[in-house]
């Protein structure tokens, strides 16, 4: 009972912060294009 529970802790785990990881990543994404914009309309 406590293997299958730890066990599923970790999969949770796992999966939050795979889903996180994204969420940065597009995070970072959307700020680079913000800098390019900004970049272009001084330009």
């Amino acid at each position: 009972m406590i293997r299958k529970t730890l066990i599923s802790a970790i999969i949770a785990a796992l999966a939050l912060s795979s889903a996180a990881c994204n969420t940065v990543k597009g995070l970072g994404e959307d700020i680079k294009s913000v800098g390019e914009t900004g970049e272009e309309v001084i330009n």
